[in-house]
């Protein structure tokens, strides 16, 4: 029998969707109690790490093949790799996320894969020109908001250098990586 939690993640995500996201693997120790806690997407092992969304949701799995791939890399080939620092929370209405700065390159790296998919937009156009964001809870009653909030801001900041973009889908039951694409590296 499935847990409750089980059944919110598994109803968040329908099998098949994709999304390309920055993994920031040095904000899992500072957020990960949190997105367990209070938010469902992290939860019941869905897979989903700390993160900031390049692209969600991307193409549905059944349509990318070699092509959306090579696709993809020529995309993200001009782009090089560069570095991130999480100083600060933020919160849209339910919800709470650490803060890129800057956030220029993140909305580069959207802005490439959408003008390579112009059908594509960014959380299905809901919400115009999105702010890059981390996720740390979503769907959350505005005290678990403040007190992770009150909590975080003791924590940051924190930095990352980010060299891939990943292709991530759900498979109905976990977010599993199905591609990673390099960023290039600075010239010295």
């Amino acid at each position: 029998m499935k847990d409750s939690a089980d059944d919110t993640t598994s109803s968040m995500f329908p099998a098949g969707r994709t999304a390309l996201i920055v993994r920031i693997p040095e904000a899992e120790p500072v957020v990960r109690d949190w997105r367990e806690r209070i938010d469902p997407a992290a939860r019941a092992g869905a897979g989903v790490p700390a993160h900031v969304s390049v692209l969600y949701p991307f193409l549905p799995e059944s349509l990318i093949d070699a092509s959306v791939h090579a696709g993809i890399a020529a995309a993200l080939s001009p782009h090089r790799a560069f570095d991130l620092r999480f100083e600060r929370t933020g919160r849209f209405p339910g919800m709470l996320y650490l803060a890129p700065e800057p956030d220029a390159p993140l909305r580069r790296l959207t802005r490439a894969i959408t003008d390579r998919w112009p059908d594509v937009k960014p959380y299905g156009g809901r919400y115009g020109d999105p702010a890059p964001h981390l996720t740390v809870a979503q769907r959350a009653r505005e005290a678990d908001l403040d007190a992770a909030e009150a909590d975080l801001d003791g924590r940051l900041p924190l930095t990352t250098r980010v060299r891939t973009v990943d292709l991530v889908a759900y498979d109905g039951t976990a977010w599993r990586e199905r591609a990673s694409f390099t960023l290039r590296e600075p010239e010295a």
